[in-house]
């Protein structure tokens, strides 16, 4: 009879207790300590929810997790790089948006973080049954490895009779009926309805143009990378959308590292480039489309008769070739940072989100903070951001102005650009030809995408499930060369402090919805922006003080005010819901003996009549 193998000799070493400021989620509430993994091996992954490595090592585990899931317990340590990340709630909803199912501790303060000496997202530690670290691995790809070393401590404790078998302390979250949840990108169809990247439930969504009512699902709901009819057809997380003609749309299946067809008549859903396998270093970058690994494919965008994409992943942009059926690196090195100059050498952090215009293709590099473009000829030029850990709020000229992770970018009809900064809540602008960043609207709750439709601009609120419309300053709306306004007599206001007060009651049986934050929001600005002292720019509240600068005799005062209500009926498990918005362009005339209130009636959707600028 052999003797057992000798268990392997591992250097050991106590592993320091699990510390988080924020709590447990997908506990059912539960706080746990490293007491309650004893007897199960337990997998640290040190993560943070902007970093594309962390969530393809998300990606990685879930087979392990499932493979082992009586022995084995993932825990997700969540450690935040940018300040929008140390949030509680931004981390509860990235931890639903990529389907993350074992308990993650909210660490915003880095304190486990420190006491693993971890130096690198992703992370991942290793801890025996008995409490021991065992292995660490920075970076992706390290799977494999981990396997095995699972099935050595499962025999090995299973011998000494230190292996507890069993569930794990996972709980998951309660679904929410909401018709989209963690929406990615948009796209305007050419009958005027809207299509939906639904990311985590796994499907496209096509909306009617008021961006609520629900047209049609593709995709099966359920993750899986099946070609086939609308029902049927399996997504993973999808994100960009592009027209490729009149009746087929491309779609970026980011974690199926594929790029889809879908058409627009059926439905039906075909792959046109990528393998469903992760590209890694030495593996080929220009071939047949269907022969070639991607990698996390985040936007695209038809760009000098090809689909460019966003390769988030590795820190690239390559296009696909509808005519050829091929794919080929365009610009970037796989190093990650900010570095402008010819594609072959420019450098990007992942680029999330691609806008096309006749001679540019604008692109918003998520983890430099940037806003970028490419020119026809490949080099590449850098508009707003210097790296990769700076980032902020600042409005201003390009070299000053800061945005913090932003996920999309959107070409208006003057040649300037919104950008959807995801990690300020805010959609910004930036106009090539001044050179200045502003920003157009703020408490948007992680805008990912904007598109245009008419002179609205539709913005993805992707952490509020829902699609909010706004409207266009008018230094973004190209005016033709022969136009017309309405002109309307000037109101007399007193210089110095004015009352603005937007009056809204919602309609009959509705009520305001603040379900999910503030249900109103107010934009002010002026022409000449001289005639606004103080009182400019965005917020909640509809009762504003303005400062009128009494050295300009008269100007027009412009106002954009929304609010949100639905259904005022317990009775009822899905309210309808309705925005009502209203632009004004108030022409005012300084004089000492004008009103120092200026009261605007923001009508419901049953009793509004016209009140147009």
């Amino acid at each position: 009879m052999n003797a057992a193998s000798p268990a392997p000799r591992r250097v050991r070493v106590r592993a320091p207790e699990l510390v988080g400021k924020g709590g447990w989620l997908n506990t059912g509430g539960k706080e746990l300590r490293l007491a309650d993994f004893r007897g199960r091996v337990l997998i640290l992954d040190f993560w943070t929810f902007c970093c594309i490595n962390c969530l393809h090592v998300l990606d990685e585990l879930r087979e392990l997790e499932e493979k082992h899931r009586d022995t084995v317990v993932i825990v997700g340590v969540h450690s935040p790089k940018f300040v929008h990340e140390a949030e509680h709630q931004a981390v509860v909803d990235a931890v639903e948006r990529y389907g993350v199912e074992h308990p993650v501790l909210d660490d915003p303060e880095l304190v486990t973080w420190k006491q693993y000496a971890v130096r690198a997202w992703p992370t991942l530690v290793v801890i025996d049954p008995e409490g021991y670290v065992v292995a660490q691995h920075a970076g992706e790809g390290h799977a494999h490895a981990i396997g095995r070393l699972v099935e050595e401590l499962e025999a090995e404790h299973a011998a000494k009779g230190t292996l507890r078998r069993g569930d794990g302390p996972y709980v998951a979250p309660e679904p929410e009926p909401t018709a989209l949840r963690f929406p990615g990108k948009a796209l305007a169809l050419p009958g005027g309805n809207l299509l939906v990247s639904d990311t985590t439930r796994h499907q496209l969504v096509e909306l009617e143009e008021d961006g609520e009512t629900v047209v049609r699902r593709i995709g099966s709901g359920v993750r899986g990378f099946v070609d086939g009819a609308a029902g049927e057809a399996g997504f993973s997380e999808p994100q960009g959308l592009a027209l490729l003609d009149e009746g087929a749309v491309v779609v970026a299946d980011t974690v199926n590292h594929a790029l889809r067809r879908v058409d627009l008549a059926t439905g039906a859903v075909t792959t046109l480039a990528g393998t469903g396998r992760q590209w890694w270093q030495g593996s080929p970058t220009s071939g047949p489309a269907r022969e070639i690994d991607l990698s996390s494919p985040w936007d695209v965008a038809l760009f000098g008769g090809r689909v460019w994409i966003a390769m988030a992943g590795v820190h690239q942009l390559w296009a696909y070739d509808p005519a050829a059926g091929t794919v080929e690196v365009t610009a970037g090195t796989t190093n990650e940072g900010l570095v402008d100059g010819p594609g072959s050498e420019a450098w990007f952090a992942q680029p999330s989100g691609l806008a096309a215009t006749a001679d540019r293709l604008w692109l918003a590099d998520s983890e430099t903070s940037a806003l970028r473009w490419v020119d026809p000829d490949g080099s590449v030029h850098t508009a707003v951001g210097t790296g990769l850990f700076d980032f902020g709020h600042r409005d201003g000229a390009a070299g000053q102005a800061l945005l913090q992770h932003p996920l999309g970018v959107t070409a208006l009809p003057d040649g300037s650009v919104a950008v959807s900064d995801t990690y300020n809540h805010a959609l910004r602008r930036y106009d090539p030809a001044t050179g200045e960043v502003t920003t157009l609207a703020t408490d948007l709750r992680e805008p990912s995408d904007a598109v245009l439709v008419g002179d609205d601009i539709v913005v993805v609120e992707s952490a509020r499930h829902r699609l909010t419309r706004l409207r266009l300053p008018e230094q973004a709306v190209r005016v033709e060369s022969v136009a017309h306004r309405t002109r309307r007599a000037a109101t007399d206001v007193a210089p110095g402090t004015v009352r603005l007060d937007v009056i809204f009651q919602a309609p009959a049986g509705q009520k305001l919805d603040t379900r999910y934050g503030p249900s109103t929001r107010l934009l002010v600005s002026a022409t000449p922006p001289e005639l606004l002292l103080a009182g400019e720019g965005a917020g909640t509240d509809l009762l504003r003080e303005l400062e009128l600068n009494p050295a300009v005799g008269q100007g027009v005062l412009h106002v954009s005010a929304m609010a949100a209500s639905c259904d005022d009926d317990p009775a009822k498990d899905y309210p309808a819901c309705h925005v009502h918005q209203q632009d004004w362009g108030v022409p005012v005339r300084l004089t000492p003996s004008g009103t120092d209130r200026l009261p605007l009636v923001l009508a419901g959707m049953d009793d509004r009549e016209d009140q147009g600028a």
